[in-house]
């Protein structure tokens, strides 16, 4: 098996591993992220509801865990597919492999950038409850709440998405990828 390949799929299952392992350590951490955000706010004087009221919430529903596991397992037979040297399996990276970039890039970026992209945007609201809120200590509350290795976890997944997911395109059009596929 060519090299080009090898690390496409690892590629591919390394982001789908991703997906499950936060998935999972979110089911539990999620409601606790909410928990100490809305004690942050309540601590500040504020209502807890005003989050919500915002679009504030870090709990994950049942469609975003499907949406998820789904992106695994796609991820997963693709990889599986181009390592047994599957043309199916390469032309239908070619074709998921940049709706993931688009699509998981453009989620995991605004986690990545969770705490800057929101205090730009309470900063414009036009609510009198947020003009004193400190958001930036709302979303480190939350943060704290989660596992350690979470955030590092959420930047690598970013990465393997965005960057990943163009190396995965890229590796397949090799030659040495062609002739394994041909």
């Amino acid at each position: 098996m060519p090299i080009p390949v090898a690390l496409a799929a690892l590629l591919q299952l390394l982001l789908a591993g991703l997906f499950v392992l936060m998935l999972a350590a979110y089911r539990t951490a999620g409601p606790r992220a909410q928990r100490a955000a809305e004690a942050e706010v309540a601590q500040q004087g504020a209502e807890p509801g005003v989050l919500a009221e915002h679009g504030i919430e870090l709990t994950e529903g049942r469609w975003g865990f499907v949406a998820g596991y789904a992106i695994a397992a796609v991820l997963t037979a693709l990889a599986a597919l181009n390592l047994t040297g599957s043309e199916i399996g390469r032309v239908s990276t070619w074709i998921v492999q940049p709706l993931i970039l688009l699509g998981v890039g453009y989620v995991t970026t605004i986690q990545v950038f969770a705490i800057p992209i929101t205090a730009a945007a309470f900063a414009k609201l036009d609510d009198p409850r947020t003009r004193s809120l400190d958001i930036r200590a709302v979303l480190r509350a939350a943060v704290t709440a989660l596992p350690s290795w979470y955030r590092p976890a959420t930047v690598l997944r970013w990465l393997i998405a965005t960057v990943g997911s163009l190396a995965v395109i890229g590796l397949l059009t090799l030659p040495a990828a062609g002739s394994y596929f041909s």
